[in-house]
């Protein structure tokens, strides 16, 4: 049988982002699941108009857990692909041994490889200013527009906004940002193979930080793969290109993917 793929959403984001490169994987062949993480597992609507109030406490610690969980209960190893702070919980599963193979798409940086204020400032404005580290913000059009998917056109951002976003865990945010409870060992010869993938355009992770996080990864003698996109931004997901971009990361972690 293929490897599993667990695909790990990121931040203000319904795992709907995910059906594309679901729907591609399992068409391949690859079981593929795309978990929503605690207290999401509802239409965006719902979650939208009423958020549960246990989203406030939830922690980069419990995210972790929650996908150590789930791949407690598959026959093997899977490959994870996550998407930023997706990306961040994708290296400390790996970090874990808890995957045969690792991407990260605009991955946040665990604790060790932090950027400077240029990424820190959008994740962590909204928060610090309304407190909403105690709270379950939402991110705006505009925001998701500016910050996050300015490569595409306006009407696309609507509409990726309407179907996907959702209120998210903002103490969650708060960590990944500040590097709390994300601390892993960058010099773990055990640590599965892990393909950084990032857009030349990002706003959030941008290129330099990238670049930053994968020297900190090559402490390792795992391999360690970088790979920049024009024209992309942090988004990635449905970009145009995103059918050569699923195939691409998936035919890379099978082929690096470590013997179970």
């Amino acid at each position: 049988m293929s490897t599993t793929v667990i695909l790990i959403h990121g931040e203000f984001l319904s795992p709907d982002c995910w059906q594309g490169w679901q729907q591609r994987f399992e068409k391949a062949g690859y079981p593929c699941l795309a978990p929503a993480w605690p207290y999401h597992d509802r239409p965006v609507g719902e979650l939208r108009r009423e958020p549960d109030p246990r989203l406030r406490s939830l922690r980069i610690g419990d995210l972790v857990e929650h996908y150590a969980n789930l791949i407690a209960g598959l026959p093997a190893p899977p490959i994870l692909i996550g998407h930023s702070i997706g990306g961040l919980v994708m290296q400390m599963l790996l970090d874990r041994g808890l995957g045969v193979a690792g991407v990260g798409l605009a991955p946040l940086p665990p604790r060790g490889a932090l950027p400077g204020l240029s990424m820190k400032a959008p994740l962590l404005a909204s928060l610090l200013v309304l407190s909403g580290w105690r709270r379950s913000p939402a991110l705006s059009l505009r925001g998701f527009s500016r910050r996050v998917a300015h490569t595409l056109p306006a009407a696309e951002q609507a509409e990726l906004h309407r179907r996907l976003l959702v209120p998210t865990a903002g103490r969650l945010v708060l960590e990944a940002a500040l590097g709390i409870g994300t601390a892993i060992d960058f010099a773990n010869p055990a640590r599965a193979p892990l393909l950084l993938v990032g857009g030349e355009e990002d706003r959030i992770i941008e290129p330099s930080a990238l670049r930053a996080l994968y020297r900190a990864h090559l402490r390792s003698p795992a391999e360690t793969a970088l790979r920049l996109l024009p024209r992309h931004s942090h988004w990635l997901l449905t970009e145009p290109g995103w059918e050569t971009l699923a195939d691409f990361c998936l035919a890379w972690a099978d082929t690096h993917a470590t013997a179970v």
